[in-house]
């Protein structure tokens, strides 16, 4: 052994008085080679309890725990009722007898089966993996059958660590490939390679706690990796637990012994493999049949009976099971189904639709085979067995009235539109991996799909999280419910959804400028004229947004402060801003000029009078009903008038009666204007009140168009989906009959009632006269070497008598054959045809006549 191996090994696992690995070995047949290879490579001091369980004869005395004492220094025990689990141990189970572990405890029960098909490695790892979870490991060694592959399963979704010997080292490969089948394999080695990996990965892969998780470099790193995933897949696992994520991480880390996370996200852009690897691992994908079975019994006992009978006859119910994994949940629904309408009182035609969705490509094809282990014996009993499944050389394969019942199709519950009108939905793998703010959507999103009184299913981990008024309790503690009436909470928080994930492209075009015209004199003679001797002048909108200025107009509009504002309204100065709003809304009644005469406007520091003028611009059409403003300095009327003649009003005092007089004028002005607006919002909110009503109408009837319209569109693709597959499975069934037709060298001439071709051999065409191009014609027509004049009445006759006519013939170059004409008999026992079969007997037929010869010359010679 290397140094630094050696090394590794001696320094084993850390030993914790409470909680250590508990590490359950399963093997069968050609395994006790395998286990002392294994226990001969495993260090004394390692902090890991090892558990033996192997396929024993019931009434065999066992002697393993002997023989593994002499492989290893560690102590071996025969396990007995209540024995505690030690580091640093090895316990064997004992004959007739199944084993479980409860709190670091043995348990020890009669096996359920006398004889025959016997689980006891599932039993215990599943046992395992309930009690210790992530600090589980299952190990499948030698061994024939399938026991094993569902307690790994078992390990895989609590988190621990499943390993396998590699099928190449085995004498008996059938355990270690059906677990490497059923469950992606963290280590797969030789047994005497085994117990390093095992410690390696230990060392590397410690406890998990939430405080590494809070790390800003880890959680960086795990961004990292799902963008990664996301890039290479098309699936977000950001709504995911980052906690659950990191555990699937550091399990990757460990198995490839690598120790930084940077390190890992380097070895991701580098392996694409990897990557696929770690999707799975990240999906999980484990279930297995009647998983919970007080759930499946309550069910089939109250739920469903109790649903059904209030459907009329002959109706058709909906379900969806959203990350159905391999099928298994599916099928336990359809059988219950079945089940709870065999005990409806008053029978009724009624079926099942149910809809299956995963986004993992291989469960999904795995669950539309329908072809299962045999080990699902633990799961499901003999009376269903019997009766749901058919015995094959693959395993147990659902029966074609349950496979019917449901459609498997890829989809993503988080981004792809959900099935709607549902009946029931059965959501058990998926919401314990997610965010608590994405389940809260998912729930939110379940509710839209269900019908009222639809139920939901949730798994025993899982709950409705805040929305528990949506729906009302059937079983708390079996997490079954009914969905109540529309709740508008529920309705306000749904999440709109969409087919796919499109990304928006935008689209800038190009403002083409017209060619500038060369200026003339003209032209410059008047923007000289504009811009030194006219009048300030701006042009706005109707809005008061400034289009165009000419001249001087700071001593009137001064830009604001904060962000650019280019409105008249905002940079008018002082004595402008007050007096702009009301003959704005004067000059966009007519083209009519609207004169403010002096006006006192506040400068820098200073007063300025100024006369300003307002029009609605008529023409020209570019700039039509648009508004100009003009600005003329005049002189102050203390300028125009110094003194104040004894008896008469000092000039202020006229000022101030203008103003009053003008304020009572803009203050009635207001009031009619504020009257006739008044009069103009309430006509138009009564007519957007109608319209209101109107649009609500519609949008109903959208949302319900849209609703219906996704529904049928996700049935279409499921159809669609499972209609390609079983045209595939059908071209590949038809190449294999053509060939197997063809390799019997038989020739053989399949026609319909009519007596015209439908299908041929290739060996016929050495008989008739064949091409593809002659299918559909009648047989008759053909030219033949065959001496056979009553070959068309003879296949008459069987129509009519169904009766086979056999006859030995020969051919005009001296061939013979056998040909025989039966009836086509269709698989619901319907005559559509005949089937003509000509096999070839020159050789013997020749050997028959001279030897017929032969026996005619001895008889002469012998007279």
């Amino acid at each position: 052994m290397p140094a630094k191996k050696s090394e590794t090994i001696q320094a084993g696992v850390k030993k914790s008085s409470s909680r250590f690995p508990v590490v359950g070995i399963g093997a069968s047949a050609g395994g006790l080679e395998a286990l002392e290879l294994f226990f001969k490579n495993t260090p004394e001091n390692t902090g890991m309890a090892f558990v033996v369980i192997q396929h024993l004869d019931p009434d065999h005395k066992g002697i393993l725990p002997e023989l593994l004492q002499r492989a290893t220094g560690m102590k071996v025990e025969k396990i007995s009722e209540r024995m505690k689990a030690r580091p640093d141990h090895v316990y064997v189970i004992p004959p007739n007898r199944s084993l479980t572990i409860e709190s670091g405890s043995f348990r020890l029960y009669p096996p359920a089966e006398a004889r025959g098909l016997r689980l006891p490695i599932d039993i215990f790892l599943r046992s395992l993996a309930n009690d210790l979870e992530e600090r589980s490991i299952g190990v499948i060694l030698s061994g024939m059958g399938s026991d094993g592959s569902s307690g790994l399963k078992a390990i895989k979704e609590k988190g621990g660590l499943v390993v396998v010997q590699d099928p190449r080292s085995a004498k008996f490969d059938a355990m270690p490939k059906n677990a490497m089948a059923s469950v992606i394999s963290d280590i797969v080695a030789s047994p005497e390679e085994l117990p390093y990996r095992i410690i390696v990965y230990l060392k590397i892969s410690p406890p998990i706690k939430i405080d590494t998780i809070r790390d800003t470099s880890i959680r960086n790193n795990i961004e990292k990796i799902i963008y990664l995933i996301r890039q290479h897949t098309g699936h977000d696992f950001s709504s995911y637990k980052k906690s659950g994520i990191y555990r699937r991480i550091e399990r990757r880390k460990g198995v490839h012994q690598i120790s930084k996370i940077q390190d890992y996200v380097k070895f991701l852009h580098e392996n694409s493999k990897e990557v696929d690897i770690l999707f799975n691992e990240l999906m999980v994908g484990v279930t297995n049949f009647f998983r919970d079975h007080a759930v499946w019994d309550k069910l089939r006992d109250e739920v469903l009976p109790e649903m059904l009978a209030s459907f009329h006859d002959g109706a058709s119910l909906r379900a969806w099971i959203p990350g159905c994994s391999t099928g298994e949940e599916a099928y336990s629904l359809a059988i219950v189904f079945k089940e709870a309408q065999e005990k409806l009182k008053k029978p009724k035609n009624l079926s099942l639709q149910i809809f299956a969705t995963d986004i993992d490509h291989y469960a999904i094809e795995k669950a539309r085979r329908g072809v299962y282990q045999r080990n699902i014996t633990a799961d499901v009993s003999p009376e269903r067995i019997n009766k749901f499944f058919n015995l094959d050389a693959e395993g147990f394969r659902v029966n074609a009235s349950l496979r019917e019942m449901i459609v498997f199709a890829e989809q993503s519950v988080v981004k792809d539109p959900p099935f709607t009108r549902l009946d029931m939905l059965s959501c058990r793998n998926l919401f314990i991996y997610l965010e608590a703010e994405k389940q809260k959507k998912l729930i939110s999103l379940f509710y839209y799909s269900l019908k009222p009184g639809g139920v939901l299913v949730l798994g025993s981990a899982e709950t409705l999280v805040n929305n528990r008024e949506g729906f009302k309790e059937v079983d708390s503690r079996l997490k079954i419910y009914r969905r109540s009436e529309m709740s508008y909470a529920i309705h306000a928080e749904f999440i709109d959804f969409s087919n796919a994930t499109h990304s928006a492209k935008s689209f800038e075009k190009a403002i083409k400028m017209p060619p500038k015209e060369p200026e003339n004199i003209q032209d410059l003679a008047d923007q000289h004229v504009i811009q030194n001797f006219s009048p300030p002048t701006v042009l706005v909108n109707e809005k008061g947004d400034i289009v165009y200025i000419t001249g001087r107009t700071g001593k009137y509009l001064e830009p604001t402060a904060g962000k650019a504002n280019w409105n008249i309204y905002s940079m008018a100065r002082p004595g402008l801003r007050h007096e702009l709003p009301g003959a704005f809304r004067l000059a966009l009644q007519s083209y009519e000029p609207v004169i403010l005469p002096a006006i006192k406007v506040g400068t820098n520091g200073g007063e300025q009078y100024v006369e300003v003028t307002i029009q609605r611009v008529k023409n020209p059409a570019a700039i039509r009903n648009m508004i100009i403003v003009v600005f003329r300095d005049i002189p102050s009327p203390s300028d125009v008038q110094k003194t104040v003649k004894p008896g008469k009003k000092s000039h202020k005092y006229n000022d101030l009666e203008k103003e009053l007089e003008k304020s009572y004028e803009d203050l009635q002005s207001t009031r009619e204007e504020m009257q006739a607006s008044q009069e103009e919002l309430k006509s138009i909110n009564e007519e957007l009140q109608s319209t209101n009503e109107e649009l609500q109408s519609t949008n109903e009837e959208l949302t319900t168009s849209k609703e219906e319209m996704q529904s049928m569109n996700e049935e279409l693709q499921t159809l669609n989906t499972e209609l390609q597959s079983k045209v595939n499975d059908l071209v590949m069934a038809n190449s294999d009959m053509k060939n197997l037709l063809n390799n019997t060298e038989i020739a053989t001439l399949f026609l319909d009632k009519e007596l015209s071709i439908r299908r041929f051999t290739d060996p016929v065409r050495k008989i008739f006269k064949l091409r593809t191009a002659d299918l559909g014609r009648p047989f008759t027509d053909l030219v033949t070497n065959l001496q056979y004049p009553d070959l068309e009445s003879h296949a008459r006759q069987v129509l009519r008598t169904l009766v086979t006519i056999e006859n030995s013939v020969t051919t005009k170059n001296g061939l013979w054959f056998n040909v025989r004409i039966m009836p086509y008999r269709t698989e619901d026992d319907r005559i559509d045809g005949l089937v003509l079969t000509f096999t070839d007997i020159t050789v013997s037929t020749k050997l028959e006549i001279d030897l017929q010869k032969a026996n005619e010359e001895i008889d002469k010679l012998k007279k």
